[in-house]
């Protein structure tokens, strides 16, 4: 694997979809299901990553996000992340990916703010679970998933404390730039990912594609205007997919793959170097994704 700092400003990249959406099309569709299937049937694990591999994406995404300790505790894993790290690592070897990046999700744990206890305590959730890539093959870290600025600030303490990866930070946001708690703006949880050395900021967001490249000029102007130039990842959020959708609606704008085509472009013109179909996507959206960027540069630094 090439390190994947020496490609950021370079070229576009695409990352590969959701394992747990190709699962779930398979009836293995919870959390707790896809956890044991990681751990005891990851040759399943590697048959989803075999198609996402056709499609083309140069960063594989480890179906990792529930390790740490308190997500693994409510799946009744307690002391099992080491082994799903390893598994998940070993489901995407056999495919040689450009570029690995181990996701990391909300611990899910209250958190107050004004408690320095609270504070640490979320903040080592991410720290444990970061030190479970140790000396593997790992690009960077991928925060994602994330509804509030303080939960994002507790991860990127946590995992800046256990390692010196780069570090992908993604946020879910509206079309409005609320966070999707909420509790916050998409400027915000740029402010966070800033401060606390985030190399690449990103959001995920189930707007259409004028809204999502309005979202992404938006932040890369603010991030510019405060003298911090960050790589910019959007992840597009695939609804419920329905046969008998004929065009794109609010709700799911990007109901078939081919609507990827015109949003990966709208999204490069306002900066983004990194693209992501996510939700319910298939492989299909990834390939389009690949296809329509392939051999293209990333947009110019501010």
């Amino acid at each position: 694997m090439a390190d994947i700092a020496l490609r950021f400003f370079k070229d576009m990249l695409v990352l590969s979809s959701p394992v747990a959406a190709a699962l779930d099309r398979q009836g293995i569709n919870t959390p707790r299901d896809q956890a044991l299937t990681l751990l005891l049937e990851p040759e399943t694990i590697e048959e989803a990553y075999r198609l996402e591999a056709v499609a083309g994406p140069q960063c594989f995404v480890l179906p990792t996000a529930d390790l740490t300790p308190a997500r693994l505790a409510k799946l009744s894993m307690d002391g099992k992340g080491a082994e799903l790290a390893a598994n998940a690592l070993t489901a995407v070897a056999p495919f040689k990916p450009q570029h690995v990046l181990a996701e990391i999700g909300p611990c899910g744990l209250p958190l107050d703010p004004s408690s320095k206890a609270s504070l640490v305590e979320n903040r080592d959730q991410y720290a444990r679970a970061a030190h479970l890539f140790d000396g593997c093959a790992v690009d960077a870290l991928f925060l994602n998933g994330f509804t509030t600025a303080d939960d994002l600030k507790c991860a990127l303490m946590g995992v800046r404390k256990a390692c010196d990866l780069p570090v992908f930070a993604s946020v879910y946001v509206r079309a409005d730039g609320m966070l999707a708690s909420g509790r916050g703006t998409l400027v915000d949880a740029a402010d966070v990912m800033a401060e606390f050395e985030a190399a690449v900021a990103g959001f995920a967001t189930a707007a259409v594609p004028a809204e999502a490249a309005h979202l992404a000029s938006s932040l890369r102007a603010h991030l510019a205007q405060h003298g911090t130039e960050l790589c910019l990842l959007v992840s597009l959020e695939v609804g419920t997919r329905d046969a008998k959708q004929q065009g794109p609606t609010a709700e799911n704008p990007y109901y078939a793959p081919d609507t990827m085509m015109a949003a990966a472009a709208a999204l490069r013109a306002a900066g983004v170097q990194f693209l992501r179909a996510a939700g319910n996507a298939t492989p299909a959206y990834t390939g389009v994704l690949a296809a329509t960027v392939a051999g293209l540069d990333a947009p110019a630094e501010v």
